[in-house]
């Protein structure tokens, strides 16, 4: 069988993270939407997302397809429900089509036809930005279970001050040692050639991914993920780095989400907590203007690409987009535009050859080329979110 993973009616409240991926390619626990599933069905997935981002995540058709909502994280009986589909039938939640299967193309399809099957147990969902750290305990939980299932972990060293081992997974490669691990609330995950340093402190959940990097002396509070070839330091409390993304200094990041290719200055921090201690509102691209979030605490939207100057101060529930460049005194407004330059005294716009320039540089240094591909998707980008900034 083809599978198909599909953005749903979720994407534009996934921005600025999907204006540069699929939402299936979305970190949330230890893996990706798409790894996870991949994991569960065996086979390889494509994707169907919008069209200026099918160069570099095409969708491959064939006669037979089961399309999959991306937003909804696998579970076994979920997955079993999707692998018995038949024609003309579809699983849903709620009002939401989770999967079906089909023969048509994916302008043809009519669910007035289908036999809709109705899935009535508990499932991840997510469907705001800020669930990717707010779910990020639960799917933490699961990928751990899933990844480690009839596994061997390497062995703890022996300098490791460790609470509950039976909780902690280490990949062949992984290097720690004189660090404290507390799995007593969560499961820990350390991947393939990561390394924590002397004198960091974990408490879990956490996922600490392929070649990924805890400095010294860091302080760590589950859930968090640190995505492949991800750098963290100073303090980090409930938060997902995407991958290739740096938080390597003394400095506070909470509650909040970086995507690919971040940098965070040093000594900067966020705040995830209002001083009146009221709900938090966060930029929605849907609505163009801010929304309810139901949280207490919320911190940093980071898009791809975007990076902070050091002693930057971000305030609460605070919404950055693809390709920012922040620094100065004082706090940033909490909706900076993609391809912002600047901080609190007024922004300009970041022009894309210097943009493109600097992400080069980035990349290169982590042996990953800018492709072509990357230009294009980030072109759009800029002329997307024009409206939002001042020219």
């Amino acid at each position: 069988m083809n599978y198909i993973l599909f953005d749903g009616t979720v994407r534009n409240a996934l921005l600025p993270f999907t204006f540069t991926r699929p939402v299936a390619d979305i970190r949330v626990g230890i893996l990706t939407i798409r790894e996870k599933w991949e994991k569960y069905l065996g086979i390889t997935t494509t994707t169907l997302t919008e069209e200026y981002l099918m160069e570099k995540y095409p969708m491959v058709e064939m006669e037979q397809n089961i399309m999959i909502n991306a937003s909804f994280l696998p579970n076994p009986i979920l997955v079993e429900m999707i692998q018995n589909l038949e024609t003309q039938q579809a699983v849903v939640f709620g009002e939401e089509i989770v999967a079906f299967y089909t023969n048509d193309t994916q302008d043809e399809v009519n669910f007035d036809e289908y036999d809709l099957i109705e899935y009535e147990g508990d499932i991840l969902r997510i469907e705001n930005t800020w669930d990717i750290f707010a779910k990020n305990d639960a799917a933490l939980r699961e990928d751990f279970d899933l990844l480690t299932e009839d596994r061997i972990s390497q062995f703890i060293p022996k300098s490791v001050n460790v609470i509950a081992p039976e909780n902690i997974f280490i990949e062949e490669g992984a290097k720690l040692e004189f660090v404290t691990l507390n799995a007593s609330t969560g499961p820990i995950y350390i991947g393939k050639n990561a390394e924590i340093m002397e004198g960091s402190v974990i408490r879990g959940p956490f996922a600490l991914c392929e070649s990924g990097r805890v400095k010294l002396a860091t302080k760590v509070y589950g859930a968090t993920t640190v995505g492949p070839h991800s750098v963290i330091g100073g303090e980090v409390n409930n938060s997902v780095l995407f991958g290739y993304s740096n938080k390597g200094h003394d400095g506070f990041l909470g509650n909040s989400v970086l995507g690919e290719w971040c940098n965070i200055g040093a000594d900067s921090n966020n705040s995830n907590l209002k001083n009146n201690y009221e709900e938090v509102r966060l930029w929605s691209y849907e609505t163009e203007g801010f929304a309810k979030t139901g949280l207490q605490f919320c911190g940093l939207m980071m898009g791809d690409h975007s990076k902070c100057g050091i002693n930057t101060m971000f305030n609460t529930g605070t919404v950055v987009g693809v390709s920012a460049n922040i620094f100065g005194s004082g706090f940033p407004r909490n909706f900076v535009p993609s391809f912002s330059w600047g901080g609190a005294s007024g922004f300009t716009t970041y022009l894309t050859n210097k943009a493109f320039q600097t992400a080069k540089i980035v990349m290169a240094r982590r042996n990953v080329e800018f492709s072509e591909q990357d230009a294009n998707i980030l072109e759009h980008v800029f002329e997307e979110t024009k409206k939002y900034r001042k020219e």
